[in-house]
């Protein structure tokens, strides 16, 4: 049966961190996120996802060199170092970044700019490693302007530096990733990767503009032993699987109660590790951001919170694309 959570669902657990984008993991029974105020970078350590709203903020990175407007930090734990990739520029100069360290709340390097392929505007970047290889996969533009944000992805061969080319994995393509009309928004990005139970690898990703309610969770699936940077090896989920409008969601998924412009998620596993990721069954911790229903932020940004949630997997799902079908395991994501 497709997913129905009436009666499941509760009013969101809204984190006291006013921001968005967030990013946690878990290392040994510790939880660690990462966040940006815009300009700097800062750590917060907790016993609990619930607890890190009243952890202190610990600044770990000053951009002693004003790269611009700093985004979306990623952390990940990469053995026993702690790497931290954002995004920092103006406008059209915006790439990717990262700081590392022995320790997560302190001692980072400075930053080393991500020499990703072509030298086109980046974010939300994170490195994984799938079958033993490194990949790191982002959100960019194909040219220099603006058109649309397409996703992204690379072989690494260590924690900072891509090997070979880029590779298209998702461009907002389909009608419900065209959802906004003021401006007319073409966005996928906030990539975030999980493994799921067959062993087949996963690329959530928020589409649409993140400054208004359609901002959504949708899912790519690659195909069994299929190839992550060959572009017809991904199959996109045929609307979103987490999101306030009603009118873009896949079919049999419903929108949140509580909570709007969801996105950007973070799903808490061990060392950001997706190869941590949990098996079938249960539900699991998950982060997001996103503004209540009941407020009007204006303007919307301003009003996003931090969200602890759940997701867990759902198995024997169909995405089609055109006349090839592909059916395994995708996601349910509660508020």
């Amino acid at each position: 049966p497709l997913p129905s959570d009436v009666g499941e669902r509760q009013q969101p657990v809204r984190l006291g961190i006013k921001n968005a984008d967030p990013s946690i993991i878990r290392v040994g029974s510790t939880y660690i996120s990462a966040e940006s105020d815009g300009s700097r970078l800062y750590v917060r350590t907790a016993a609990s996802v619930a607890a890190l709203a009243s952890a202190a903020r610990t600044q770990v990175w000053g951009n002693p060199t004003g790269l611009g407007e700093v985004w979306a930090p990623q952390i990940v734990r990469d053995g026993t170092t702690y790497v931290i990739y954002f995004a920092a520029g103006t406008g059209s100069a915006h790439r990717m970044y990262a700081i590392q360290s022995q320790t997560p709340n302190a001692g980072y390097s400075g930053a080393v700019k991500l020499a990703l392929p072509d030298d086109k505007w980046a974010i939300d970047g994170t490195a994984f490693i799938y079958r033993g290889q490194r990949f790191f996969v982002w959100s960019g533009w194909v040219g220099n302007s603006n058109g649309e944000q397409t996703l992204f992805i690379a072989r690494m061969s260590n924690a900072t530096t891509i090997t070979g080319p880029r590779a298209v994995i998702s461009q907002p393509r389909e009608g419900w990733e065209q959802a906004d009309v003021n401006p007319p928004t073409r966005v996928n990005e906030g990539p975030e990767v999980i493994i799921d139970p067959n062993g087949q690898l996963h690329v959530v990703y928020s589409a649409n503009g993140s400054w208004d309610t359609n901002y959504c969770l949708a899912d790519l699936r690659l195909r069994a032993d299929g190839d992550p940077m060959y572009v017809w090896d991904w199959f996109k989920s045929n609307g979103c699987l987490f999101g306030a409008n009603g009118g873009i969601m896949m079919s049999g998924w419903d929108p949140t109660l509580y909570a709007k412009g969801v996105g950007h998620h973070s799903f808490v596993l061990l060392n950001g590790d997706p190869n941590t990721s949990p098996p079938a069954g249960p539900q699991f911790p998950l982060a997001y951001h996103g503004v209540p229903k009941a407020d009007s932020p204006n303007p919307f940004w301003s009003g996003r919170y931090w969200y602890s949630g759940t997701f867990q997997w759902w198995g024997n799902i169909t995405y089609t694309r055109g006349t090839e079908r592909n059916t395994g395991w995708s996601l349910k994501f509660y508020e």
